[in-house]
């Protein structure tokens, strides 16, 4: 297959999967989370039901957006394990990466009002949000090998980093902060370094 039909294949894919989650967000604020089947969504948008668990694991990962691998980011993640500078430097330019091509700022009103809809769809996002991190740790490891304490250091960077990234989205959404999530989270990083470095007395 050529670049650009494969290229065309991925837009496509992206497309379905955005108007899977559209239309999953409206139906919950609608009618409820227990209002619709999967059935229905799959009419909304035009789909079969094969193809929406092509594209999500079940309704809950629909609503949250939580789709399939995508390939940008299979390509993003397999550049960080090979990459040979400074570990934690390198995961942070990743978590910087993955949220440009996503960019979950502009789902968050969509995100608010279902979840003031559903409270009970708080448990599939903590519980994606726990796999996300244990797919971090796993990434980590990889690139770091599998020496002592190797899980225990992946477990600490990954989320030590989650815990910046969370700040730095409570600045964005709530503090309408006007610096850009690059900055923001690199600036908490050198914080975070200067916190947990040895202190430096003099002799």
């Amino acid at each position: 297959m050529s670049e650009s039909a494969d290229s065309l294949r991925e837009q496509r894919r992206r497309e379905t999967t955005r108007a899977l989650t559209d239309a999953a967000r409206r139906l919950t604020t609608e009618r409820g989370f227990a209002g619709f089947t999967v059935e229905e969504l799959c009419a909304e948008v035009g789909v079969s039901r094969r193809t929406f668990f092509n594209y999500f694991e079940s309704k809950e990962s629909a609503v949250f957006g939580f789709a399939a691998i995508d390939s940008r980011q299979e390509a993003l993640e397999t550049e960080f394990v090979a990459q040979t500078g400074e570990l934690l430097d390198d995961f942070i330019r990743l978590t910087i990466a993955r949220f440009e091509l996503f960019n979950p700022l502009d789902d968050a009103p969509a995100m608010f009002a279902v979840i003031e809809q559903e409270p009970r769809l708080l448990k599939a996002a903590f519980e994606q949000l726990a796999k996300n991190e244990r797919r971090d740790m796993d990434l980590v490891v990889r690139r770091s090998g599998e020496g002592a304490d190797a899980e225990l250091r992946a477990e600490v960077m990954v989320h030590t980093v989650g815990a910046l990234v969370r700040l730095c989205m409570d600045q964005l959404l709530h503090h309408h902060s006007t610096e850009s999530f690059s900055d923001l989270v690199s600036r908490r990083l050198e914080i975070a370094r200067a916190v947990f470095a040895p202190s430096q007395k003099a002799d």
